[in-house]
C-alpha cells in the first residue's frame, strides 16, 4: 500500500517523523518488540523515500 505525504515543512519534518518512529521504536523494544519493529520498519520505508527525492537545486555539494 502507498500513501502520499505532504509535509508543510518537507523533506526536514519527514526527517523528523522518522527520528521520532525510531526513538519511539527504542522504548519500546523490551515492552512491545512487533510494534518496534514495525515503527523501524516505517521509518525505513520513509527514509528510503526521501533518499529517492531530487536534491534541490542550490544545495547539491560537488
Amino acid at each position: 500500500m502507498a500513501a502520499i505525504l505532504r509535509l508543510p515543512g518537507g523533506a526536514a519534518e519527514a526527517s523528523e517523523i522518522v527520528e521520532a518512529l525510531l526513538v519511539a521504536a527504542g522504548a519500546r523494544d523490551t515492552t512491545a518488540p512487533q510494534l518496534a519493529a514495525r515503527w523501524r520498519a516505517i521509518a525505513d520505508d520513509i527514509g528510503d523515500a526521501l533518499d529517492e527525492l531530487p536534491v534541490p537545486a542550490g544545495t547539491q555539494h560537488d
